[in-house]
């Protein structure tokens, strides 16, 4: 869709230019208030050391299965009133999940300066893609297909890490992470811009896990060049 195009539609059909705009106001407003429990339950991570008592396998299956678990039952209830505080839920699990990186990094003697960082750089990152995404006219929704053999690309390789514990191997997933999830953001929103995606829950969920892979690799990229520094 070209501008042209996209300003015809809007003037031919008001109520759906009014529509996406709800769409994208709730997106970026349900995208903050999951911040709260996200920092909550990384908080409680680090405080309790619940992730940390987990060996890295158990770990792993513990995320997967309660990631996935939420992201099925988020998309099942988008319609209803239990998805967003369900989507809240999972945004806390996903914070005690990133807790075991979290403390990690603030281990060392520059931790909390290499969190800040991180957290900076990732709101660098989005809103870099969200003001993109309101200036490119063209349809990106052919990004997804490779965006998404990407991103399974990126889960794979993780996964393997945990048992190979390679450095230069997660530099090279976190470089590729930041790459790929970065411009799922740009894609993500560009959707909800052209009224592709119509669910402010569904479209928040998808911005949010690019958001926070972002953050991760980021923080794990931070910390590997801060750990050598020490």
């Amino acid at each position: 869709m070209n501008k042209y195009q996209a300003l015809t539609a809007d003037v031919a059909n008001p109520a759906g230019a009014i529509q996406r705009n709800r769409v994208l106001r709730n997106t970026y407003w349900l995208l903050a208030l999951s911040m709260i429990p996200t920092v909550l339950g990384a908080w409680i991570g680090v405080s309790t050391g619940l992730a940390r008592a987990m060996s890295p396998g158990i770990s792993l299956v513990v995320f997967l299965v309660g990631a996935f678990g939420f992201m099925f039952a988020i998309e099942k209830n988008k319609d209803s009133a239990a998805g967003v505080p369900m989507l809240l839920g999972f945004t806390f699990f996903m914070g005690l999940m990133l807790s075991r990186l979290v403390g990690a990094v603030l281990g060392l003697a520059n931790g909390a300066s290499l969190v800040m960082m991180a957290f900076a750089g990732t709101g660098l990152i989005f809103f870099g893609m969200a003001t993109l995404s309101s200036i490119i006219k063209r349809d990106l929704s052919v990004m997804g297909k490779w965006l998404f053999i990407g991103a399974i690309m990126v889960l794979l390789a993780g996964i393997a890490n945990v048992f190979i514990q390679s450095s230069a191997l997660m530099i090279t997933i976190s470089v590729l992470a930041i790459g790929v999830f970065s411009a799922f953001i740009l894609h993500d929103l560009k959707r909800v811009q052209d009224g592709l995606e119509t669910n402010y829950i569904t479209a928040t969920l998808g911005v949010y896990l690019s958001v926070y892979n972002v953050f991760q690799s980021l923080l794990a990229l931070l910390g590997i060049v801060g750990s050598r520094d020490d």
